[in-house]
């Protein structure tokens, strides 16, 4: 599955889910097209597209 990291642009409009670097699920986000990613609370997170 494909990782976005903080800062990087949405490639589509869809719901993304953040986990930490141990695969723990931080929460969940609904990002535009074009829009960047959050920051994240911990060093190493990265957002996953749900039902990709």
């Amino acid at each position: 599955m494909k990782q976005f990291r903080p800062g990087e642009q949405a490639p589509k409009t869809a719901n993304y889910s953040c986990y930490d670097k141990n695969g723990k699920c931080g929460g969940k986000t609904h990002l535009e097209k074009g829009q960047r990613f959050p920051a994240t609370q911990h060093e190493g997170s990265h957002y996953e597209m749900e039902n990709e």
